[in-house]
């Protein structure tokens, strides 16, 4: 659509609404930093993740035991956080207007990985206040590989267009694209 590249013949709509573009850009990766805030809350402790947990697994394996039960939860547990932080990780390179192309775009993912740290840590922090939360750097470090893996996945994966921006694409040198319709 050329309305959303800079052509010689028409106006960049997004410098004519530089919020909308920062917007739809940004929001999806805030209101998944959301979610995961809201993830660390009680309703998401160990206690009542078992609640509905429970069931399920019983279900789908008939005999387990609560040993193995035990196993079970804390592996699903900790693939939701990697989960969770793989996701984070796709949304900030969405916002940040793509994939990676080559090895000079190694800034912007130290950056993204910098970044889910950061979010990672303080979502431990924010674990501290809540009494039947326990904050881990286990956790911490299991959220920085899944942002890690975000970025591997987008680099060796350039072709998926499932987190295309409305920015203009940029060749390998990081310019603007300057394509003309």
């Amino acid at each position: 659509m050329a309305i959303f590249f800079k052509t010689e013949n028409h106006s960049d709509f997004s410098n004519h609404h530089p919020w909308n573009t920062l917007f739809r850009n940004w929001a999806p990766a805030v209101l998944w930093a959301g979610l995961i805030f809201f993830f660390s809350t009680d309703r998401f402790s160990s206690s009542n993740t078992s609640q509905f947990l429970g069931p399920l697994l019983s279900a789908i394996f008939s005999r387990i035991t609560a040993e193995q039960f035990d196993t079970l939860h804390l592996i699903v547990r900790k693939l939701a956080h990697w989960g969770e932080y793989f996701i984070f990780s796709l949304l900030l390179v969405r916002a940040l207007h793509g994939r990676f192309k080559s090895q000079l775009e190694l800034r912007r993912a130290v950056w993204i990985v910098a970044v889910v740290f950061l979010y990672a840590l303080s979502d431990e922090i924010h674990q501290v206040f809540v009494p039947s939360r326990t904050p881990s750097l286990a956790d911490v470090t299991i959220d920085s590989f899944a942002g890690m893996c975000g970025i591997l996945w987008t680099y060796l994966c350039p072709k998926s267009k499932g987190f295309a921006t409305d920015a203009a694409p940029e060749n390998r040198a990081g310019l603007k694209s300057s394509k003309k319709t």
